[in-house]
């Protein structure tokens, strides 16, 4: 997605300007989103809304301002009282509305990540509403693996936007959560997702969708606000070394797409049942994704049923004729993306262009119809075409619901849950408040307010910085080490002085939005600057135990780290929103005991001096020394991986109840009942309905309480390139000390030990499946 500073998309011609548009719209963006006085002058007081009796009597007569109809009727009598030029309008984000028939216009564009955020035109903050509750960027809130809180999120954010729509602050669409899957370290977009899993990102999408908008009456049809699941499909390179998203083909097979790209879009639609669907900028095999009638109205239309619009991103369409050239005129551009499924255009390049395309015999009036449809539904099923929103169920949120204690403790709460301790010493964590008497406070993210928000952010209730939350505790020495991130010059000698005498360092480094985010992607994943060199310094010359706490969205190769015993612990806490430095406290002095888990892999900087960020094949390739991607197909060396992540306590594992031989019933005649097969088909109707119990007995055998995650992995027969090992579920226990749990799983033998073949079909491996449960391993024989 693009702030909205302007919708020109620089042509292949001018791709020299493209580094000084790029800073343009960094600074539009600081000045029309964070200062400028407009953003408050043009906010309304009140609710923006359709079918206004009081103000136009007249309107109680159609039937699309008819409560008692269904949506479909709804909307048939509003599409049809609409001009061509009316249906247009309302097929770009700023839509026209209709005034005559009391449609006000209507903002699409709001965003919501991690909070209600500034990001895009629908959403303003005030005196009236001057911030609203900032969570952790998305990487770290994943890394707690808690569904329930990503659900919890979730409803805090709906429950906010819509208290700022109550009061003209706000809309009610919001194109969040992204769901794209963090296949390469470099992404500068990374930290926005739940990190590399098909199925963590598909739990947290759905989750968080329905957090957004399920309806506390229970209204399946109704929506409490509009969220969309973006960026579909196959997109992770956003401007890495010169190659840029608006540019890029996204070369994928068949495999990869369908058990690694599409799983978190498809639980999204029918899982989630979310609003929206964003297609993204790049091509997939030569095809604009938001101008592909088979990935528009084909899967996500046809095959998964979305009840919803279909939205591309920002200038995507722009995108596709003046950068990609995908077309030779606009108006082809204009009608393919239509015929192709696209409902809504983020942008004003369907404006434009739609109606000379109507015009040119290239799209037909029945095809806008489909469209404006689509976009309407969703508006009717928001309660927009109910009057006025003060009588409606969620009428009476107003300003007071915003940043309220409750959601600011989420906020923290979702912070401790999302820290992820990956190195602890005998004798280091948790530190004590009754002998710690001063502690050393060092590095560039120190004590940062922004940076814990990261991109898309909003303006937070409040700020605790990682050094406000030691001192609360502590008593402190700060030296910050470093100018910046950037660490051109590392300040060693103040750094190592207050070390030198402190009981116990902290170091707090790693990057920000000037390192990794949009448009702009990593190319080394090593400590910026000088920061190593500060590490080391400071670690040598420590009196105590030297903590090294990481912020940052991506992993980082700190194997020095790891292997300096003077470090004796490493905590890593993405970018942990506004009350991060509260979260870290929190853990580092055991008032909270760390349960988080690495929702990506960390690489060595060897992985990215010798792998293309372009090569979108996830399985590797001995023939070429190509590694793969992600712990399900990774074969080389990692700094740590996937699911790392230690507790102040320990828990054992028992196995209780696992089977060790699956039969799948076939019918008479099947082929594989007359020759060996190494796989069978996981649609076939026998395979229906076969699923087992896996039951584990786990005990915290530590001495405080803490939450502690079980994973349910599966390393498969080793047929079809299946993955090494994929995650087939995880449940998060909280235990007292000395206490014990039951963790249960269900496993469905056809859904979820499936694989997908070379050719895009879902099968079951006949033979030996390793279950990995927790610390466990079982094994299970899938045999005919």
């Amino acid at each position: 997605m693009r702030i909205p500073c302007f919708y020109t998309m620089v042509s292949s011609k001018n791709r020299a300007l493209s580094s000084v548009l790029l800073c343009f719209r960094v600074l539009c963006l600081i000045v029309l989103q964070i200062w400028s006085p407009s953003r408050q002058v043009l906010a309304q007081s009140s609710a923006n809304f359709a079918c206004d009796v009081a103000k136009n009597p007249a309107v109680a007569s159609y039937a699309f301002c008819d409560q008692k109809l269904d949506v479909k009727s709804r909307v048939s009598d509003l599409v049809k009282r609409l001009t061509l030029q009316e249906k247009i309008a309302n097929l770009v984000n700023n839509a026209g509305g209709a005034s005559r028939l009391g449609v006000p216009k209507y903002e699409w564009w709001s965003e919501a990540l991690h909070g209600v955020s500034y990001v895009g035109p629908g959403t303003h903050f005030s005196s009236l509403v001057p911030g609203a509750t900032s969570f952790p960027q998305v990487i770290c809130t994943a890394a707690s693996f808690n569904s329930s809180l990503f659900e919890a999120i979730g409803k805090a954010v709906s429950n906010e936007a819509r208290a700022m729509y109550n009061v003209g602050l706000a809309g009610l669409t919001y194109w969040s959560p992204n769901i794209n899957i963090y296949r390469d370290p470099r992404w500068g977009r990374g930290h926005e997702t739940p990190g590399e899993d098909p199925l963590l990102t598909s739990k947290y999408g759905s989750s968080y969708v329905k957090g957004l908008q399920e309806r506390d009456d229970g209204d399946k049809e109704r929506l409490k606000v509009g969220a969309c699941c973006k960026h579909y499909t196959a997109y992770d390179v956003d401007n890495w070394k010169g190659i840029d998203r608006y540019h890029f083909n996204a070369v994928v097979t068949k495999q990869d797409m369908d058990d690694t790209y599409q799983p978190p879009f498809k639980s999204c639609v029918i899982d989630g049942n979310v609003a929206s669907v964003m297609c993204s900028y790049n091509q997939v095999n030569g095809k604009a994704t938001c101008g592909d009638p088979d990935l528009l109205a084909g899967v996500i239309r046809g095959e998964w049923k979305l009840n919803g619009y279909i939205s591309s991103d920002c200038d995507s369409l722009d995108v596709m004729f003046n950068s990609q050239h995908y077309t030779k005129t606009p108006q082809e551009t204009a009608a393919i993306a239509i015929k192709a499924g696209l409902d809504l255009n983020c942008g004003d390049f369907l404006a434009k262009h739609t109606e000379n395309a109507v015009k040119e015999g290239l799209v037909k009036e029945a095809d806008l119809d489909n469209a404006v449809t689509n976009n309407f539904a969703t508006l009717v099923r928001l309660g927009f075409f109910d009057g006025d929103p003060s009588k409606q169920l969620y009428g009476k949120l107003g300003p007071k619901d915003v940043c309220t204690p409750a959601n600011q403790e989420l906020a923290r709460e979702a912070a401790r849950q999302g820290a992820v301790l990956l190195k602890n010493s005998p004798g280091s964590l948790p530190l004590s408040i009754k002998t710690i008497k001063s502690l050393a406070v060092i590095g560039p993210n120190a004590n940062v307010t922004k940076t814990m928000i990261a991109n898309y952010e909003g303006t937070p209730c409040k700020y605790t910085t990682p050094l406000q939350g030691l001192t609360a505790l502590v008593p402190t020495l700060y030296a910050p080490g470093c100018a910046n991130v950037a660490c051109a010059t590392a300040q060693v000698d103040a750094a190592t002085k207050i070390a030198s005498t402190a009981d116990a360092t902290v170091l707090i480094v790693g990057d920000d939005q000037s390192i990794e985010t949009e448009s702009r992607d990593r190319i080394d994943i090593t400590l910026p600057g000088q920061q190593t060199l500060l590490i080391q310094q400071v670690a040598k010359a420590s009196k105590g135990p030297v903590i090294l706490v990481i912020m940052s969205g991506g992993g980082m190769d700190v194997q020095f780290a790891k292997d300096d015993p003077k470090i004796t612990s490493i905590m890593w806490v993405g970018f942990p929103g506004e009350a991060g430095g509260a979260a870290i406290a929190d853990v580092i002095f055991g008032f909270f005991n760390p349960s988080g888990r690495l929702p990506m892999t960390w690489y060595p900087q060897s992985y990215v001096n010798k792998v293309n960020m372009t090569n979108m094949n996830m399985r590797p390739d001995p023939a070429t020394g190509y590694p793969g991607r992600t712990y399900r197909f990774y074969t080389g060396p990692t700094i740590y991986t996937f699911g790392d992540g230690l507790s102040y306590s320990e828990f054992s594992h028992h196995l209780v109840k696992a089977p060790n031989l699956v039969a799948v019933p076939l019918a008479e005649g099947h082929a594989c009942k007359s020759s060996r097969c190494k796989s069978i088909d996981a649609l076939e109707e026998s395979c229906n309905n076969i699923a087992f119990d896996i039951e584990l007995r786990v005990k915290n055998a530590g001495q405080i309480s803490g939450s502690h995650t079980v994973f349910l992995f599966s390393s498969p027969p080793a047929v079809h390139n299946a993955p090494q090992k994929h995650l087939l579920g995880f449940e998060k226990v909280h235990l007292t000390p000395q206490a014990q749990g039951v963790v249960k799983f269900n496993v469905d033998v056809c859904k979820h030990l499936s694989m997908v073949d070379e050719t895009g079909n879902r099968k079951v491996a006949l033979g030996m499946h390793v279950l990995h449960i927790g610390n466990l391993k079982s094994s299970l024989t899938i045999r005919i």
